[in-house]
């Protein structure tokens, strides 16, 4: 049974100019950079002052463990949960594991969702 963690903070996806404010030290900061944007993903509080565009309201699952590179289609599946339920998600994936992000607003219905998908919610 894969085991799913709630995560305490509340999260703002932004979009911000440059890295010079971004605070790479709290516990959750996912960047991304392409040729067109930088992207933040951080708790509400630690939001850069320079951010030019931001969505607030977001709580957050991590998949619990390392997972290998090997396995398929565990995102997919939780997705396919949520979509069902007409839940939106962000998803990040780190090296070690996947995190879900889904509006404030409709966090309780997706961890029953999850629940009664068969994965462990706990947190």
């Amino acid at each position: 049974m894969l085991t799913i963690e709630t995560l305490v903070p509340v999260f703002t996806v932004c979009q911000v100019p440059d890295c010079a404010e971004i605070d790479l030290n709290g516990a959750f900061c996912f960047t991304a950079r392409t040729d067109e944007e930088i992207s933040l993903v951080c708790p509400a509080e630690a939001v850069p002052r320079n951010t030019v565009r931001r969505d607030d309201g977001w709580r957050g699952f991590r998949v619990q463990g390392v997972l290998d590179f090997s396995l398929i289609g565990i995102l997919a599946r939780i997705a396919d949960v949520l979509a069902a339920e007409e839940i939106s998600i962000f998803a990040v994936s780190t090296y070690n594991t996947d995190y879900i992000l889904v509006r404030q607003n409709r966090f309780a219905d997706a961890a029953e969702a999850l629940r009664k998908a068969g994965f462990s919610v706990i947190g």
